[in-house]
């Protein structure tokens, strides 16, 4: 008897920071599907571990450690992927780390280290893999966000400040990647990690196991997927995240404008009727319309 064909068969995908946690749990998911896994993490031990778990398991697995601040390690992690199994269709950005403080005692530093992994991490992956996705005229990204971007967090405003960039980094690339059948979307996670620890009670820690969140992928990085989603994610539970755009009022160039914006402020932030844009311009030529 022939085995099922698997969603994601001859399919391969990297995804970075997952020699543990979050990141394990989304690479034994996709290799679970038939995909061929490049597991990176900056530790070769952990990588090697997870690719060895895959293997056990009857999948195919290359554990590859590199930072994904390092251009040229990457670089090279996408050329031995394409070395050993063809292709590299699918690429999970979600290495992180955290440095929580208040902001008024975070040090710049940190706040420079949390977006440099989270956000030019994500822009350097996405860049190593950009030209092979538009050559094959296939491609699946996934930006890993966080509730604690879209709408913030005590003590995390590096973390919030690179999760929400996620999100525009995600817009953007899904509108230049469209004519090559890139997709891109975002999922916001919520699990029990190293990254977590400390940060939830026991009780919540033990109801968020990273591997409810992983099944959230499969749509993400399919044949038919989405692009330009937020799925958040967390205890088995999915929803959608939205930036919108409310109708808004005209107020023109009155002198009396500004006391006209905060008479009318309720008026302004009314959510019936809101629109989620398809593109930057949607704003500006709503503007303009009104105006006219």
């Amino acid at each position: 008897m022939t085995e099922p064909t698997k969603a994601l068969d001859g399919r391969v995908a990297i995804v970075t920071g997952s020699g543990g946690g979050l990141g394990r749990a989304h690479a034994l998911c996709l290799a679970s599907q038939g995909a061929a896994v490049v597991v990176n993490d900056i530790a070769q031990d952990a990588a090697d571990r997870v690719a060895r778990e895959i293997e056990e398991q009857g999948g195919r697995a290359l554990a590859v450690a590199a930072s994904v601040t390092d251009e040229a390690a990457v670089g090279a992690m996408v050329e031995r992927a394409l070395a050993a199994f063809g292709r590299v269709d699918i690429a999970i950005n979600n290495a992180g780390i955290l440095r929580d403080k208040s902001f008024a005692k975070m040090d710049l530093a940190d706040f420079r280290l949390v977006v440099d992994v989270h956000l030019i991490g994500a822009a350097i992956v996405c860049k190593a893999v950009w030209d092979t996705m538009r050559a094959q005229a296939y491609g699946r990204i996934v930006m890993t966000t966080s509730s604690s971007g879209l709408y913030g967090n005590f003590g995390q405003a590096n973390y919030g400040a690179a999760k929400m960039a996620l999100v525009g980094l995600m817009q953007t690339l899904a509108i230049e990647g469209a004519k090559s059948d890139i997709r891109v979307n975002c999922l916001a996670p919520t699990a029990a990690t190293q990254m977590t620890h400390g940060v939830m009670s026991e009780d919540s820690l033990g109801r968020l196991d990273p591997a409810l969140v992983s099944p959230g992928l499969l749509p993400l990085v399919s044949e038919n997927a989405p692009t330009r989603a937020i799925l958040c994610a967390g205890a088995g539970h999915f929803a959608a995240a939205h930036v919108t755009l409310t109708n808004g009022v005209q107020v023109g160039a009155a002198p009396d404008a500004g006391r006209q914006v905060a008479a009318r402020w309720a008026e302004i932030v009314d959510r019936r009727d809101e629109i989620v844009p398809d593109h930057a311009f949607i704003q500006s030529e709503r503007e303009l319309a009104a105006a006219r």
